[in-house]
């Protein structure tokens, strides 16, 4: 028979099994609700600021291949035209590069600036009335199902107006130059008979028309405060999901 003694130390080391707590129908506090906004505040920031790192890097290579082929052409008349045509066209891979880079930049910043103007204003402002009723949803929404907030062709208008129009103009620029005073006779793809010298200005042209009707008849990208977030009649249908 076992002692009293030792049914004591039996039940000392086999406490009763409790209950885990419930922490997915446990109410938050206004403490923690504060918390984890501020961290999820700080992190969206910083994804934001990763991409925008990103678009700048992509404009720096732009420009400074501009510069590297401009210089090229001007110290090789005879060979201008082969320059400043793969200046104008490898300016126009940068700028698909760059335009995708703006459409992941603008998810982010589309979350920052929902966090900016609807929790921290009002808490600047004291004043906790929120502009948009349902932007927790909204943000909860686009954490479970994240989607572009801009198409392809807005986000590449955005970055031709606000970066390279300055570019193709210089590109453009130099061109008609070229074309209307030549120094020495132009030697454009020698090798080759088979092409006439209206080529290259047929290709100018094709490109320059080509930007100037997307920066004509593409819709503009809406601000931040506007309309990053689809409307409930129009749920974006035509702007696809993150991919990577």
């Amino acid at each position: 028979m076992s002692s009293p003694n030792n049914e004591q130390n039996i039940r000392e080391f086999n406490p009763p099994k409790l209950e885990p707590p419930d922490f997915e129908n446990s109410p938050l506090a206004r403490s923690e609700y504060i918390t984890a906004l501020a961290h999820f505040y700080r992190a969206e920031m910083y994804r934001s600021m990763v991409w925008r790192t990103r678009l700048d890097t992509s404009t720096n290579w732009a420009i400074i291949s501009t510069l590297a082929i401009l210089t090229s052409s001007l110290n090789n008349p005879s060979y201008a035209t082969e320059a400043l045509l793969l200046g104008m066209f490898v300016n126009v891979i940068f700028l698909i590069i760059e335009a995708r880079r703006f459409r992941f930049f603008d998810v982010w910043r589309a979350r920052v600036r929902m966090m900016e103007e609807n929790f921290y204003g009002g808490i600047l402002r004291r004043d906790q009335t929120c502009i948009h009723k349902e932007w927790g949803g909204q943000v909860a929404d686009d954490l479970l199902c994240p989607r572009f907030h801009l198409t392809r062709i807005q986000a590449f208008r955005a970055r031709l107006m606000r970066n390279f129009r300055f570019i193709f103009a210089l590109f453009l620029i130099a061109w008609i130059g070229h074309r209307l005073t030549p120094s020495t006779p132009d030697k454009f793809l020698s090798g080759l008979h088979a092409f006439p010298h209206w080529v290259p200005d047929l290709l100018v042209g094709i490109l320059y028309t080509a930007l100037m009707l997307i920066a004509i008849f593409t819709p503009k990208a809406p601000s931040p405060e506007e309309a990053y977030w689809p409307h409930p009649d129009h749920p974006g249908e035509d702007i696809s999901s993150l991919d990577v």
